[in-house]
């Protein structure tokens, strides 16, 4: 039972990483992206490459993390005049081109076969004890996120970015360029995500193209929908309660026992998608309410 819990505590954070770098993209900043499971993908991908090679675990999470933040370079600049909707249907394009991108080069990261043998630290503490380190590693990572991040918009530069999901035009009569901005944002949340991606890698030790689908992304929305766009604790509240119905709807069967385990994954689907209307419909604005928007 601990383990299992240790489990949970860990991909809570992992998705609250996750979560936290949207929040700064929709949250904050206004951009719908809807590719965001691509930064995941490149961040895990390149720390489990560093890995395998021989290098060092924290040298591969910071390469993924960086990989991941570069990599929103171009996409920023190439996107980030479109349109919000146009903007959504790129970002998802992008996603799949990333998982294309890693099923055909199969060279570098053995195709849709995977990566295996991705070493997780504090391996030699033995079974139990490793599990708690990693847990108290991937918490102490989301932690100096939320810092950060905390200083980071209540800086200067958090309310320009706030002014510019609020009014773009406004912004940019004062003589400010929001699109530099949000290519600032993209490459920070997209930097998240590796980092999250990377801690992912090191954690399950085995890695393929069909773990970054588009759902994963769609996941995250759900967590910063039902958390509270536009806020720190918002994002980690909504990624446990995403959690929560993740692992809890893998009991529906018990309660349920005519289901088979096929019809099960898809009314796991449904429970959440019920759960995210129901948050629409009676708390549009999350559980915990960005105040700045009020």
């Amino acid at each position: 039972m601990m383990s299992y819990l240790i489990a949970i505590g860990i991909m809570t954070s992992i998705y609250g990483l996750l979560t936290l770098g949207l929040n700064l993209h929709y949250g904050y900043t206004g951009m719908i992206n809807f590719g965001h499971v691509a930064f995941f993908a490149v961040g895990a991908y390149t720390s489990a490459l560093f890995a395998v090679a021989g290098y060092p675990i924290t040298l591969g999470v910071v390469a993924g993390t960086v990989a991941a933040a570069v990599m929103a370079y171009p996409l920023g600049i190439l996107c980030l005049r479109l349109r919000a909707d146009y903007l959504a249907i790129v970002t998802l394009s992008f996603s799949e081109i990333v998982r294309l991108v890693i099923i055909s080069e199969e060279w570098l990261t053995n195709g849709t076969r995977g990566l295996a043998g991705i070493p997780r630290p504090f391996a030699g503490l033995g079974y139990g004890k490793a599990d708690l380190a990693y847990l108290a590693l991937v918490v102490t990572g989301l932690l100096v996120a939320v810092l950060a991040i905390r200083k980071l918009t209540g800086s200067p530069f958090g309310r320009l970015i706030r002014a510019v999901r609020d009014d773009e035009d406004a912004v940019r009569s004062v003589g400010k360029d929001p699109a530099s901005m949000k290519v600032k944002v993209l490459m920070l949340g997209g930097g998240l995500a590796g980092l999250a991606g990377a801690f992912y890698a090191h954690y399950v030790t085995y890695i393929s193209p069909d773990q970054f689908l588009p759902i994963i992304t769609f996941y995250v929305w759900i967590a910063m929908i039902m958390g509270g766009a536009g806020t720190l604790s918002g994002a980690i509240a909504g990624s446990a309660i995403l959690l929560v119905f993740l692992e809890g709807s893998r009991f529906l069967r018990d309660i349920v026992p005519i289901v088979t385990e096929v019809q099960m994954a898809s009314l796991r689907l449904a429970v959440i998608g019920l759960a995210l209307i129901l948050f629409m419909l009676y708390r549009p604005q999350g559980l915990i309410a960005d105040r700045s928007r009020t």
